[in-house]
């Protein structure tokens, strides 16, 4: 299955394997872990090592073996958000079956001093990117409706089932970091379109996927992601045409 024309004028995607796979990115490229296809139809099993990804980025999100919390890499560590909240430091030895993570060069940096609302920070963000697809970075001090899902056992279910049992919390005037994608729609199946953010509290306390949030004050830092480079296990393909999962309501259902 080939590249969809459009998505290799926006991200020039390519396939990474074997040496590659240990190789440093370049600044603006994001390496991939699968694809958010084969995550939306139950595919979780961990493929990918969590010291290779960090060896291709120190910024990134994605999930565990077994789906077992929300993966958040910040300051090249990498973080778990159980089912409740609560973080736990994945070691390097535990594997993801997807994740994406990038080399965080910001080209543009914001300082925020009122409060901005989830729809308004990312008016911010899309008014300043320069590209179609954007590495996101926030520091500040943040109020932030977020989500887990419990640990997933054979047989797998579609994501789609597992979200209708996932755990709601609030961080309320956290200090805290915000990472994460925007990602153009063209790169639906592969990569979550639009906007993609995972929250961590900066004493490691607690953290999840971003269903809403509030920046009190704070710094927003952009980045372009002009490269997307793909680890396939095996057994995953590039999807073909749209997937059959709405990815937007998974992603923000809560």
């Amino acid at each position: 299955m080939a590249f969809d024309p459009e998505l290799i004028a926006a991200l020039h995607p390519r396939v990474v394997a074997g040496a590659e796979l240990e190789r440093a990115e370049p600044a603006h490229a994001a390496f991939q872990a699968a694809t958010i296809d084969a995550l939306l139809h139950g595919r979780y099993e961990g493929d990918l090592k969590i010291a290779t990804l960090l060896r291709h980025g120190d910024l990134g999100l994605g999930t565990v073996d077994h789906l077992d919390g929300e993966l958040i890499v910040v300051d090249r560590e990498a973080w778990s958000a159980r089912v409740d909240g609560s973080l736990r430091r994945v070691p390097g030895d535990e594997r993801t079956p997807f994740a994406v993570a990038t080399p965080f060069r910001p080209d543009v940096e914001l300082a925020v001093e009122e409060p901005l609302e989830h729809d308004a920070l990312l008016a911010l963000i899309d008014r300043n990117a320069r590209d179609p697809a954007q590495a996101v970075r926030v520091d500040g001090v943040l109020d932030v409706h977020a989500r887990s899902v419990p640990r997933q056992e054979p047989p797998y279910r579609p994501l789609a089932e597992v979200v209708q049992e996932q755990r709601v919390f609030d961080l309320r005037g956290v200090e805290g970091t915000l990472v994460g994608f925007r990602f153009p729609t063209v790169a639906r199946g592969v990569e979550v379109p639009g906007y993609h953010l995972h929250a961590i509290a900066v004493d490691r306390s607690a953290g999840g996927h971003v269903l809403r949030c509030r920046l009190r004050n704070g710094t927003v830092r952009i980045g372009a992601v002009t490269d997307l480079h793909l680890e396939l296990p095996p057994g995953v393909d590039l999807p073909a045409g749209q997937p059959n999962v709405d990815v937007d309501a998974v992603e923000h259902r809560g």
